[in-house]
């Protein structure tokens, strides 16, 4: 027909870039891959550790999953998926993030070689979302149960979520800090690590030197030199308004007419300060936290009253004050009663370190906050105990949340491997295959844990399998052998809910990858290209290689 040309007709403005099908596919997988390949060395006890450096030159030397990728700068779109995805197992269990990544990693490296023979990727994502439900399965079958009044056992938790974070030396001292704060954090049945543990460091002293406390530790001094420095008994009145003579707005006006009448307005206001201090101390109160300001004349009124305050306390800190001390924030202090009060056996300003003063608020009974001081020679370290006891408490809540655990190792992922190829053989069609790549991409876990152990992970795996196939569905890999060993017994144990999570997130962000067969991506305004590379490349990572 008169009219009709072949020329292309354009939808996208100028400048952006489309990939479909298969050549997005193999960059999405790839982008997946290079920050699983990132995480891979640092799995298990024995891996190594990665030095980030910031753009001001700060430095950050860790191997937590968590930590690694909250640090790095990824550009790529499908990265960062992946690294949402991992962020989501941190929030929901605080741990198992490399493991969540790597088995991602595992999942898409086989999905491409089954795309590569024909295997379309819905059918993929089917065996896939089949062979998760049956993991499932295999691990509840395996997992143990225990109750808090196991307590040795959940200090092996403890100790397993420590280990590989170069403080082994002192695992069995924080162990037992870990499952005492835990079980004082407990409100019906829940444990909210991020909510109500604080961790406080401190410079200078031994990490034997780290203690719990059943209270709170604020980095405050007391405001004058005039109050007490130490309180027993303390009654201790959370407020959260202002304890300083109000500023004027800038259209008020105020006539004054005479000395007598300034004299008179500086009373006034000075009487409702005193009003304020007085109605607390009326109701008991020796402790006084304030969210706001307090000012010099509130000051001298509160030390006159034997009062030991404290000002510009965070909205985090005064939650945490109110949950340890049992004590309401008040916004109105004339309106305080006594019920208001929070309690504990001692607050109490010490020096710490050469010149830096702290307030300890300690002795909180029943208590559903708690504060871990950490001390250390040096920030690094200090932060190294940070991480690693905050995986460590989040592994324990976790236990006691669900009451499960399974042996650790990578006995769990051998077992489901294992498990996995036997209920491939049940099914027929391409699902088999899909099936059969999951199992593959779960060894993944125990395979990087030899490796990063220095055995040769081809051995490891043919005498673990050999051993699951005798049955021994608890024996995993004795990192300092290299050989089969019971978990159990070695008291390797990690929470089901750890491992199932990890699944469930690995799985979720494979199969989210798989998905996509159409990318596109707007020209990047205001970023000079390099070289060979296009002024639209949506790869902009330093792991990624440049579009062509």
């Amino acid at each position: 027909m008169a009219g009709l040309t072949n020329a292309p007709i354009l939808i996208l403005k100028e400048g952006h870039k489309r990939e479909t099908g298969r050549d997005a596919q193999r960059r999405n997988i790839m982008a997946a891959k290079a920050v699983a390949a990132v995480l891979k060395t640092t799995l298990g006890p024995k891996g190594m550790d990665k030095m980030l450096v910031d753009g001001s030159g700060d430095v950050v030397i860790t191997n937590d999953g968590a930590t690694i990728l909250r640090e790095m700068d990824i550009e790529h779109p499908v990265a960062k998926m992946i690294v949402e995805v991992a962020r989501a197992q941190e929030d929901e269990v605080g741990d198992g993030t490399t493991t969540a990544v790597v088995l991602a990693g595992g999942l898409l490296e086989n999905a491409e070689e089954l795309i590569d023979i024909g295997v379309h990727p819905t059918v993929i994502v089917q065996g896939y979302k089949a062979a998760q439900k049956k993991a499932y399965e295999f691990l509840e079958e395996m997992a143990v149960e225990v109750s808090k009044e196991d307590r040795e056992i959940l200090k092996r938790i403890a100790e397993t979520a420590m280990t590989g974070k170069g403080i082994e030396v002192f695992k069995k001292d924080l162990a037992e800090i870990c499952v005492v704060a835990a079980a004082a954090i407990e409100e019906e049945g829940k444990f909210d690590v991020e909510e109500r543990v604080s961790f406080v460091k401190i410079g200078g002293g031994s990490v034997k030197d780290t203690i719990l406390e059943e209270g709170v530790v604020l980095d405050k001094e007391r405001l004058n030199p005039e109050m007490p420095k130490r309180v027993e008994g303390a009654k201790i009145a959370l407020l959260d308004s202002t304890l300083e003579l109000k500023k004027l707005s800038t259209d008020a006006k105020v006539t004054i007419s005479s000395p007598e009448s300034l004299s008179s307005f500086r009373e006034g206001e000075d009487e409702v300060l005193r009003e304020k201090v007085e109605a607390m101390a009326k109701v008991g109160a020796n402790v006084v936290f304030c969210k706001q300001g307090i000012g010099a004349y509130a000051s001298r009124y509160l030390a006159n009253n034997g009062i030991i305050a404290a000002r510009r306390v965070s909205d985090e800190e005064m939650k945490f004050l109110a949950l340890a001390t049992g004590g309401r924030i008040v916004t109105d202090p004339l309106e305080m009663r006594g019920e208001d009060l929070g309690s504990a056996d001692l607050v109490a300003e010490r020096k710490v370190g050469r010149d830096k003063k702290m307030i300890f608020v300690e002795g909180c009974h029943g208590a559903k906050a708690v504060t871990v001081v950490i001390h250390g020679s040096s920030e690094q370290l200090r932060e190294n105990i940070e991480r690693a006891l905050e995986d460590a408490l989040w592994s324990v809540a976790t236990v006691l949340e669900s009451k499960k655990i399974v042996p650790g190792g990578g006995a769990p992922e051998i077992e489901v491997a294992e498990r996995l190829r036997q209920y491939a053989s049940t099914i027929t069609g391409r699902d088999q295959l899909a099936v059969k790549a999951f199992a593959d991409a779960v060894e993944e876990i125990p395979f990087n844990l030899a490796e990063n152990a220095g055995f040769d992970p081809i051995d490891v795996l043919v005498r673990l399998r050999s051993s699951h196939g005798a049955g021994e569905r608890s024996y995993g890999l004795d990192i300092n052998t290299g050989k089969p060993a019971d978990m159990i017994e070695a008291g390797v144990v990690e929470p089901l809910k750890v491992k199932t999570q990890a699944i469930k997130s690995g799985t979720a962000a494979a199969t989210l990858v798989l998905r996509v067969d159409d990318v596109i991506a707007a020209k990047v305004e205001g970023l000079k290209p390099k070289p060979g590379q296009s002024p639209h490349d949506y790869t902009r990572n330093p792991m990624m290689p440049p579009m062509r």
